[in-house]
């Protein structure tokens, strides 16, 4: 077990008898009391004192507390886990250095964060805790920082940096699986972060079917394309991040809503191309309700109008833009509006989406 000097004033573990750090230890793996006494092979009322004694000698109020101390002195190393209740007494604990196999946690942030665990859904904590959990989930591929953390989630409002790790070791409690070991968010010199291979995030499968839909396009296979950007939006459950608090999730709010808007854009001009203008037209008048002063939507869905013969519906979506536009900004429509209308009223393309597939 490695040792420490004090820290922020208290004692280092270093007051700490070997088996009270082995029982503190313990604790801050996320072990309750009759696991800690299976594990270290000790009788339960034995461990209660221990911990009653190591609280004493630490001068901490509560487990918890103890918990984010074992995290601090060092005691509780970034990949090491608690014996597992197989061990015999006094073995070495083993280092995880592979993936967790296979996700068995399930993150959705593209709507109100729902969280499934071995397919059930999971409980994760009031909102401030299911935030710590989206931030994670939203750097899938980086440790967050402790101070990222309480900027992200608590903004102006920060309570104090050892709520961070409160918050962790309450997660970890949640989102622990039967007999595993490993828990699901793991602990480096940079912060913390989701263990690789261990849970699986809405918004990394939308991303990858994107990646894949642009494959199929520069292959020059649209229909493809089409079907894997319908499956990514299908992923999108409402307002992203819906109801979580903190200025990281009102920012990846925004950030998502907009490549949602984009990825619709995307297919509708993929249908344009294939000559599917009645799909994409359908598509982009639902688009234009939600964002009525997006100008590249409207352009996009007049063009698919006049492509389909119905002039005076795409020079309505211009009169409609435009006194939205004036009464909510106060200003006039863009370039890429007028010039919208300009092609609507020359009837270029008119008709072209009933006999072939135009320019995206």
């Amino acid at each position: 077990m490695p040792t420490t000097t004090a820290h922020r004033g208290r004692p280092g573990v270093t007051v700490l008898t070997a088996q009270e750090r082995r029982v503190l230890h313990a604790l801050g793996c996320g072990l309750e009391d009759d696991e800690i006494a299976e594990n270290l092979a000790l009788p339960e009322h034995v461990v209660a004192g221990q911990l009653r004694t190591v609280l004493a000698k630490l001068g901490l109020r509560s487990r918890a507390a103890a918990v984010v101390h074992a995290f601090d002195c060092g005691l509780v190393v970034p990949g090491l886990g608690p014996r597992s209740r197989s061990a015999a007494p006094g073995a070495a604990v083993r280092q995880r250095t592979g993936p967790v196999p296979g996700p068995r946690l399930r993150i959705c942030v593209l709507g109100p964060l729902r969280v499934w665990l071995a397919g059930q859904p999971v409980d994760v904590g009031p909102v401030r805790q299911q935030a710590v959990l989206a931030a994670l989930a939203l750097s899938p591929d980086r440790s967050v920082s402790r101070q990222e953390l309480l900027d992200g989630v608590w903004g102006t409002e920060s309570p104090g940096a050892n709520v961070v790790p409160v918050y962790v070791y309450r997660l970890r409690k949640i989102l622990r699986l039967g007999e595993c070991p490993d828990p699901v968010i793991g602990r480096d010199r940079y912060g913390y972060g989701l263990a690789r291979g261990a849970a699986e995030v809405d918004v990394a499968s939308m991303e990858g079917l994107v990646t894949e839909a642009g494959a199929a396009e520069r292959a020059g296979d649209l229909t493809e394309a089409v079907g894997l950007c319908s499956r990514a939006l299908e992923l999108f459950r409402g307002e992203p991040l819906a109801g979580l608090p903190g200025p990281l999730a009102e920012l990846e709010r925004l950030r998502l809503a907009e490549r949602r808007v984009a990825l619709a854009q995307r297919k509708a001009g993929w249908q344009l191309r294939l000559g599917r203008v009645a799909e994409a037209i359908g598509g982009l008048s639902a688009l234009a309700l939600e964002e009525p002063l997006n100008e590249p939507v409207a352009a996009l869905l007049m063009r698919a109008l006049q492509r389909d013969g119905r002039r005076a519906e795409a020079l309505a979506v211009f009169d409609r833009t435009g006194r939205r536009l004036a009464d909510d900004l106060g200003v006039a429509p863009g370039e890429l509006l007028l010039r919208a209308r300009w092609a609507v009223l020359r009837g270029d393309d008119a008709g072209a989406g009933r006999g072939r597939a135009g320019a995206a």
